[in-house]
């Protein structure tokens, strides 16, 4: 297989491994099927308080690690208080403690109420406490479904089945991933050296005998994240913030309005897309209602003029001296970002909004982010992404509300979505944060983003292979195909 970059940063969850996907080496708590539900792991049954403070997760009895060790409730203690000590991607600073109630039992007491715990559950692998070291990312015991059999980095990476595996068994005993660049993997793949290959849309159009061609929906996003806020300087973090033409209403919302997010799939993508109009399309919390009619030049113009801009003789809106112009980075390693760029100028001039794209280094981006717009992308399986995008307690930390965005209803919605006791109480609060009606941080409302596309994955997979149904994709990190690799068939 060839369907993705190296994990340079190894195989630890407690770091952030497995949260695009399977953990593939590791099991979860709990897992989420093909339509976001929530299915037992490791986990035969859990339960949360009434209050939403503790949750109580009960595991199996019968579970061996692949090192033929038993994973007991000590291991799931260490996992959770290791990543929480981390200070990765794994947040769980709101975990207050761990108790262990008896031998199969566990439970995590909160600081607050958090329904996004329940996704943490579904995504950290859980490592054994007896085999972990500061080189365990290079050499995971786990167990999921397979084992680390070889790494040679660079190039490829050996797994085998893991014969103490308790959940449904793969029918494929050994996997080899191969870290090839796209082009080297796509003449792989018409040589017959690979049985499935990510590919880009410009290749997919392409015929590889003996090989079909598979699409997978994706909330795996590109968008332009615009600076929210006038320009300023936030001394407490040392960086210049805002930008004057973006924080303008006016031409954040005539921009969502102008974009022809289908031409952009048609001509960008190739076809292999869909238009996004969120950072969570399709996915249980998404608000349908954030949709609307996009490519819609007159309207853009009416919007821009209704604000005070006036058109100059170069055909660019103007107001009180300011022409509305700004420069759009984009990563210039990411040949699909600087289309997407290039093809956004394009329709912002069409009503009068200069655009100039440059590409930079993503070090190079991360200098600018917080007072220019950049070509983005997100797509996560857990919630907890909108809250880090557009909650103002995170701005200007990294990447996370890059843009300095601040509403404070949305922020309340999203507060209360966090806090939430269920899953379906907390999604009815996202969807409010996104649009109420009134305001949120959708295009319908406030508009810091111009969500564009939503990728589709591409694969060609041999034509004796049947990898069964995918649920819709999260952003490409990882190797989220696998997570049903227990369904895949080979078919002669």
């Amino acid at each position: 297989m060839a369907i993705g970059s190296e994990p340079t940063d190894g195989f630890d969850p407690t770091t952030g491994w497995g949260r695009y996907g399977s953990p593939l080496f590791q099991s979860t708590l709990l897992t989420l099927d093909r339509n976001f539900n929530v299915q037992p792991d490791l986990a035969v049954d859990y339960s949360v308080s009434e209050d939403g403070l503790e949750w109580t997760v009960k595991i199996r009895d019968d579970v061996k690690f692949s090192d033929g060790e038993p994973l007991t409730i000590e291991d799931v203690i260490f996992t959770f208080e290791t990543a929480k000590n981390s200070q990765s991607v794994v947040d769980l600073q709101n975990l207050k403690k761990i108790e262990k109630l008896d031998a199969q039992t566990v439970k995590f007491v909160l600081e607050r109420p958090q329904s996004t715990f329940l996704y943490t559950l579904t995504m950290l692998g859980i490592v054994p406490k007896h085999a972990y070291s500061e080189n365990y990312r290079e050499n995971p015991i786990g167990s999921g479904p397979y084992k680390l059999v070889q790494w040679d980095k660079g190039q490829q990476l050996i797994v085998e089945e893991n014969p103490y595996y308790y959940g449904k068994k793969s029918p494929f005993k050994k996997l080899t991933f191969l870290f090839l660049s796209q082009d080297a993997a796509f003449l792989a793949a018409k040589a017959g050296q690979v049985d499935i290959v990510s590919v880009p849309p410009n290749l997919a159009k392409e015929s590889i005998s003996g090989m079909k061609l598979i699409a997978l929906d994706s909330v795996d996003n590109r968008g332009i994240m615009l600076p929210f806020v006038k320009p300023g300087y936030d001394a407490e973090k040392g960086i210049e913030i805002g930008h004057e033409v973006t924080s303008d209403l006016a031409i954040r919302k005539a921009l969502n309005i102008c974009i022809d997010r289908d031409k952009l799939v048609e001509d960008v993508l190739e076809g292999f897309g869909t238009p996004a109009f969120s950072v969570a399309d399709k996915l249980p919390w998404w608000n349908e209602e954030t949709v609307f009619e996009d490519g819609d030049i007159e309207a853009a113009e009416q919007i821009l003029m209704d604000a005070g801009w006036r058109k100059n003789a170069d055909g660019i809106f103007e107001k009180d001296g300011e022409k509305a112009s700004f420069t759009l980075v984009y990563p210039a390693s990411d040949q699909t970002r600087q289309s997407l760029a290039i093809a956004f100028k394009q329709m912002a001039k069409e009503i009068g909004i200069e655009v100039n794209t440059e590409g930079k280094s993503w070090s190079e981006i991360e200098e600018v982010m917080h007072s220019t717009p950049v070509v983005m992308g997100w797509g996560s399986h857990d919630p907890i992404e909108i809250y880090h995008l557009y909650h103002s307690k995170y701005r200007g930390q990294g990447y996370s509300n890059a843009n300095y965005y601040s509403n404070k209803k949305v922020d309340q919605y999203m507060d209360q979505a966090i806090h939430a006791i269920t899953p379906e109480e907390a999604n009815e609060y996202w969807k409010k944060a996104q649009w109420d009606g009134e305001t949120g941080f959708s295009a319908l409302g406030d508009a810091p983003w111009v969500w564009l596309v939503n990728l589709q994955h591409l694969y060609f997979v041999n034509e004796h292979l049947n990898i069964g149904e995918q649920k819709i994709q999260p952003h490409g990190h990882g190797w989220p195909i696998t997570e049903f690799i227990a369904d895949w068939t080979w078919e002669e």
